[in-house]
């Protein structure tokens, strides 16, 4: 299942692109699956079958958390990204059913890219499907090279912030055509006329003198390698042309990101978990120093005496075996204590040295036994 994430300013004509789409795709009987995340809109012209608003009441966000738009539209995504995994399975089943997911995201572009819900979203949807960007443009807004080169700088953030596929869509050619935009994108010389032109008109006092004249032709420069690595595709959501186009443009990226951008995450996520185990290796390393040990395949045990008692049941039977026998003076005090005791009274140390002695062994050996034996535990859970 190929999916395409809309993407684009307010205003720029984002839910309109996705109807024509929408449309489009059933004509030609490739019905879409189609997603809604904007949950501030009140009507959306196509029929969704994933849609947010039926989860998550924006207006009760904003009274509930004393949000305003923006604040409840992030919130609103956030609330919804974590049952996304439910979401992913749905349309997982419904892979073998339809060729497009389409995802129609909220126009204030900054509350789905910039906030930690885009990111998931966009990186759950990546690492399941292929998945493409498109970033819609409204084309008649953008004929001053200076807001042209504006989108193009957002754009471009946003390609290096998702690290997938984007195709730029010039919406509105219906209105405006496209062609001075992807003449911009392919010749740098025509840019700078155009920019040229554009400072004449608006004389010293316009926007593209001065140092924003400078700034901007230098951009022109620096965004000519980000111009090779993008698509671009003139539409008109009113009258639906360009529409076979783009979705040839978005065959086109399937293919980049089964070669180019799947391979780069599957290498990402090679060296994150690489960096992973090293880290868990080099703490059981250091746990196992702190705790005296060797690790348990480098432990030599051929130097273990044989004859080491490793508890007291271990003691051979003999003579101060362990077992003491009853006094025959009821009013010997009985209290066994060890060396240095305060409570010490002498009576049983003195009476019985070797005994005290071999007390006082094998409780070292006990738990010396005891903390090896926590320890092997520990590192054997951190292994796995």
């Amino acid at each position: 299942m190929k999916t395409v994430i809309c993407i684009g300013m307010a205003g720029s004509g984002k839910t309109t692109f996705m109807q024509r789409l929408n449309s489009h795709l059933n004509a030609s009987k490739h019905r879409p699956y189609v997603i809604n995340l904007d949950p501030a809109v009140l009507k959306i012209p196509f029929g969704a079958n994933i849609d947010i608003r039926d989860s998550i009441k924006y207006k009760k966000v904003m009274e509930n958390y004393g949000l305003g738009p923006n604040g409840a539209i992030v919130t609103s995504l956030n609330l919804f990204s974590t049952k996304l995994d439910q979401v992913i399975k749905l349309v997982e089943n419904k892979r073998d059913k339809f060729e497009h997911c389409i995802i129609d995201t909220p126009g204030q572009i900054e509350c789905f890219i910039w906030s930690a819900s885009g990111a998931i979203i966009t990186e759950s949807f990546a690492s399941t499907f292929p998945t493409v960007i498109a970033y819609i443009v409204d084309t008649p807004r953008n004929s001053s090279p200076t807001t042209f080169m504006s989108n193009m700088l957002y754009a471009c953030s946003i390609l290096y912030k998702t690290k997938l596929p984007m195709i730029v869509v010039f919406n509105k050619t219906d209105v405006t055509k496209a062609d001075f935009a992807k003449e911009w994108m392919t010749d740098f010389e025509a840019f700078q006329e155009a920019l040229k032109v554009d400072q004449e008109l608006n004389g010293e006092l316009g926007n593209s003198s001065g140092y924003l004249g400078s700034l901007v032709n230098s951009m022109s420069l620096m965004l000519e390698e980000f111009y090779s690595q993008l698509d671009t595709v003139g539409v008109s959501s009113h009258t639906g042309e360009g529409f076979d186009e783009f979705l040839k443009a978005v065959d086109n990226k399937v293919e980049e990101y089964e070669n180019y951008y799947k391979t780069e995450r599957d290498r990402i996520l090679a060296e994150r978990a690489a960096k992973e185990q090293a880290r868990k290796e080099s703490s059981l390393e250091g746990l196992m120093k702190d705790l005296g040990i060797k690790d348990q395949n480098k432990r030599d045990t051929s130097t273990k005496n044989d004859d080491e008692a490793e508890v007291v049941s271990d003691v051979e039977e003999g003579e101060d075996d362990g077992l003491v026998l009853r006094d025959e003076d009821e009013d010997l005090e009985r209290e066994y204590t060890f060396a240095g005791d305060e409570r010490t009274t002498g009576t049983i140390n003195d009476n019985y040295p070797d005994l005290q002695r071999k007390y006082e062994e094998d409780l070292s050996k006990t738990a010396k036994s005891a903390s090896s034996q926590t320890a092997e535990n520990i590192a054997r859970y951190l292994r796995k």
